[in-house]
């Protein structure tokens, strides 16, 4: 196997004191002639090898049977009218509306107010943020193309189903948040880039109000800080009376809370200082009601008297559960917790008495919920790894449950699988949980082909989840372990906290942990055992593909954040510092020169690898798989020239119309997801009764 010639320099810099060498920076330049021929090279040399994989075309069939069964989103309700996300097999799902929540589902009755198809002729531009105006008049959305997260928001006359001439370009992150009287909203935007929009490091961005009709240029600035560019800001909850604004400084720092009534100029500030996070979810009698982990590391319910700024505790810190989420209805609080990383439902009343459980069910993940301050009605979706999406509609009053019901959902249920806990014991003494997926006929009397997919960051839980491409793995006969690691969001801040910064690694420690038990146990053997992970997850699967190669049947980065020492001067990548540290300074580059993927790439025997991107990936830019690959290929040549047994494969897949994979075409992701599992197959022994044509 002749990897593609990729040209080395001598690019060197030195940072505290160390000679790094990077002689692949070059390929940050995404727009080059060379980097193109780059892209090319490695498609044209992963392709044939991928086309041989005896269960790429089964995969593809069953991922995209997956993909395209019906779904449906988790309805909400403005002004008397009721809306959804629907797919019935099409690349992007459609918003329907109808004058209630049981007509969405009735053809008769419901009519498509926005397809995303019918924005690009491939699929490719995805509608990332909707917001309907209380009124349930207008609808502000953001269209997003190519799989970036630049969107341009527009607006869309909910009667006519007509767009207006409204068109606001180079926003972010932010939805559009309705001012009172439903004519304006906020939004988060930047300066249009001034040299690559898809990696150069954005500036100071603007908290911005729209009045529907106006020009944009025009629009007034509610918040800014053009001294503190490293910082976002949002206007939320929408109240008529408030205008709250929570400012923060990374993907998962503290953040700030200011109100101030409408129409005043000055901004009270109730909590500064960046240093934990509250979560605003609603006003009710003059107390702005906040979802923190200030002296509680599994979060409380607190509320600030707007009129004081007094804080005092409504719910408690749980024992042992973690308040993820409330919200408001007209009589009461819904409580949303995690219970051993599943999720369940909890009425309240506005004083915090704790009231009914909703039955939601075992083992699922609460995937969407809305709730209004003007009704008893809560609607929620729930997913496990079996159930491809259940929708519930809750009457309550208070604390107490009147009625719950379930809307029925068209379609095939999802493949059978038994889903159970497991446990392992981590580095530092501390039980590492896991959930283990295993196909219907598996007794466990024997090892089978394993996928581990992580994450492991951001303060992100990995919940109980239906995804077409886990599900389709274990439709094939293979155990599927999503394992929750220090870094995630499943045990509340300090689990967080443990897999941040300079305790990075324990997250690695806690993943080997739970592939060495899964070996020990009989689950699975190391020449079965493959591992896959996106974008903070990416960087897991390339960290533990280079500290500990000898464990995997295959590895799969999937747009992963791989270059630690450089990850931050790429468009939002200086937010991430909140979890990962800041390189620039001495004491977070050595720890993070310590695990840097990149960095640490040895010539050893390396097992199957395969690397996926894409070219337009504005989050996580594709430069971090680009060199990682090059690297990557150099060393596992040179160790096989050392005559070690390094025959296997290293291959990077580049997708040249996709981002970071946020609104991809099913189409896409059912190729993308086909190769991947097809390579894990191939490689774990999965693939022995998948042949063309036979779908898994």
């Amino acid at each position: 196997m002749r990897y593609p010639e990729v040209r080395r320099d001598d690019t060197v810099e030195t940072v505290h004191g160390e000679a790094i060498a990077d002689p692949y920076r070059w390929l940050e330049d995404g727009e080059s002639a060379e980097t193109r021929a780059f892209i090319e090279a490695q498609n044209a040399f992963a392709e044939p090898v991928l086309a041989q994989l005896p269960a790429r075309d089964a995969f593809r069939e069953r991922v995209s049977a997956l993909l395209t069964a019906p779904t449906r989103g988790c309805p909400w309700v403005r002004g008397g009218r009721a809306f959804a996300w629907h797919s019935d097999g099409q690349n992007q799902p459609v918003l329907v509306t109808a004058e209630s929540v049981d007509e969405l589902d009735d053809p008769a009755a419901a009519r498509v107010l926005l397809d995303p198809n019918g924005l690009s002729d491939d699929g490719t531009v995805a509608v990332t943020m909707a917001s309907v105006n209380p009124e349930g008049t207008l609808l502000a959305y953001g269209a997003a193309d190519g799989g970036s997260d630049w969107r341009t928001i527009r607006v869309r006359d909910v009667a006519t189903g007509k767009d207006l001439p409204d068109e606001i370009r180079w926003t972010k992150w932010n939805g559009a948040v309705w001012l009172p009287g439903g004519r304006a909203f906020s939004y988060w935007a930047y300066d249009a880039p001034a040299g690559d929009a898809l990696t150069d490091e954005m500036g100071a961005g603007r908290l911005l109000r729209h009045d529907v009709g106006t020009d944009p240029a025009e629009d007034a600035v509610l918040f800014t800080r053009p001294d503190a560019p490293r910082m976002f800001a949002r206007h939320w909850p929408r109240d008529d009376d408030w205008f709250v604004l929570s400012t923060d400084t990374g993907s998962s720092s503290g953040n700030d809370l200011a109100v101030r009534r409408h129409g005043d100029d000055a901004l009270r500030q109730l909590v500064e200082g960046h240093e934990h996070e509250w979560n605003a979810i609603g006003i009710h009698d003059g107390s702005l009601f906040v979802v923190t982990d200030e002296g509680a590391a599994r979060y409380r319910l607190a509320a600030f008297d707007l009129a004081s700024g007094r804080e005092s505790t409504v719910v408690p810190e749980h024992a042992e559960d973690v308040l993820l989420d409330a919200s408001l209805t007209a009589t009461g609080l819904v409580l949303e917790y995690s219970h051993d990383a599943s999720h369940r439902m909890q009425l309240a009343t506005f004083a915090g008495d704790l009231g009914d459980d909703v039955p939601l069910g075992d083992g699922v993940s609460i995937t969407g919920s809305d709730a209004s301050q003007d009704s008893g009605v809560v609607l929620a979706t729930t997913e496990s790894f079996v159930d491809r999406g259940t929708r519930h509609v809750v009457e309550v009053d208070g604390a107490r449950l009147v009625a719950h019901r379930i809307l029925p959902t068209p379609g095939a249920a999802a493949p059978a699988a038994t889903t159970e806990r497991i446990r392992a014991t981590s580095t530092d003494g501390a039980t590492v949980p896991a959930f283990l997926v295993r196909p219907a006929d598996d007794d466990g009397s024997a090892p089978r082909p394993t996928l581990i997919w992580g994450y492991g960051g951001f303060n992100i839980p990995m919940n109980p989840g239906f995804r077409a491409v886990l599900a389709a793995w274990v439709a094939a006969g293979g155990v599927l372990v999503v394992p929750n690691l220090r870094g995630g969001g499943e045990f509340g801040t300090d689990w967080h906290k443990g897999g941040t910064k300079e305790r990075k690694q324990q997250v690695f420690d806690d993943l080997f942990a739970i592939a060495e038990h899964l070996v020990a146990t009989g689950v699975t053997t190391h020449a079965q055992l493959a591992l896959h992970g996106r974008s903070n997850g990416g960087l897991l699967a390339g960290a533990a593909l280079t500290q500990r190669p000898e464990l995997w049947a295959a590895v799969l980065p999937g747009v992963g954040v791989l270059d630690m020492l450089r990850y931050h001067r790429f468009t939002i990548g200086w937010a991430w510092a909140s979890d990962y540290g800041d390189p620039d300074e001495a004491e977070a580059h050595a720890y993070l020169r310590a695990y840097s993927p990149l960095h640490n790439v040895r010539e050893v025997a390396h097992p199957p690898t395969l690397i996926t991107t894409g070219d337009h990936d504005d989050r996580v830019v594709p430069a971090h798989s680009f060199k990682f690959a090059a690297e990557l290929q150099r060393a596992q040549a040179a160790a096989r020239a050392a005559g070690l047994d390094a025959d296997a494969p290293v291959l990077l897949s580049v997708d040249t119309r996709a981002g970071h994979g946020m609104g991809k075409p099913k189409d896409a992701a059912a190729l993308e997801f086909a190769d991947q599992l097809a390579f894990a197959a191939h490689h774990t022994g999965l693939d022995g009764g998948l042949r063309e044509g036979q779908a898994p």
